[in-house]
C-alpha cells in the first residue's frame, strides 16, 4: 500500500469513531455530505460564516444558508503512485431550505475539476457547489 494512501485512512477511521450522529431537529433542515470517491473525504467546515464542530453534516435553519466544506481528494495514478493530495474549499448557497426536509450535498473529481450538487430527498438537483480555493496539502 502507497504510504499516502494510509494516511487517507486515519480521517475515516476517526469519523467512525466520532460517535453516532445526533437525531435530526425537525425544525431544522439536515444536510448530508457524499463524497464519491472511497479516497476522497468531503467535511463541514462553516454554516454561514461560522465554524462548525462536527464536520459530518449540516443542521441548518429554514431559509438562506451559506454553507463552506473541506473536499480532499488525490489526483493521479489511482493505484497509488504518483498521486498529489488536493484539498478543495467549496461553498454551497442555496436560499430555500426547508424544517424537517433531508438534503444531500454530492461532490466528486474530474481530474483537478472538482464538482458539486445539492439533492433533495427526491435526488432533485436544487443547487451546484462554487470551488473558492484548490491546493496541495
Amino acid at each position: 500500500m502507497h504510504p499516502r494512501l494510509s494516511w487517507l485512512t486515519i480521517p475515516l477511521l476517526l469519523s467512525a469513531c466520532a460517535g453516532p450522529l445526533p437525531d435530526p431537529d425537525p425544525k431544522m433542515a439536515w444536510v448530508e455530505l457524499e463524497a464519491r470517491e472511497v479516497t476522497s473525504l468531503l467535511m463541514a467546515e462553516r454554516l454561514d460564516g461560522q465554524r462548525l464542530d462536527d464536520g459530518r453534516y449540516f443542521q441548518v435553519a429554514p431559509g438562506a444558508h451559506d454553507l463552506e466544506t473541506i473536499y480532499r481528494y488525490y489526483y493521479g495514478n489511482t493505484m497509488g503512485r504518483n498521486t498529489l493530495p488536493l484539498a478543495c474549499l467549496l461553498r454551497l448557497r442555496y436560499p430555500d431550505f426547508a424544517a424537517g426536509q433531508r438534503y444531500r450535498l454530492k461532490v466528486w473529481a474530474q481530474g483537478t475539476q472538482v464538482q458539486g450538487e445539492l439533492h433533495d430527498a427526491a435526488g432533485r438537483q436544487l443547487a451546484e457547489i462554487e470551488v473558492l480555493s484548490c491546493g496541495f496539502y
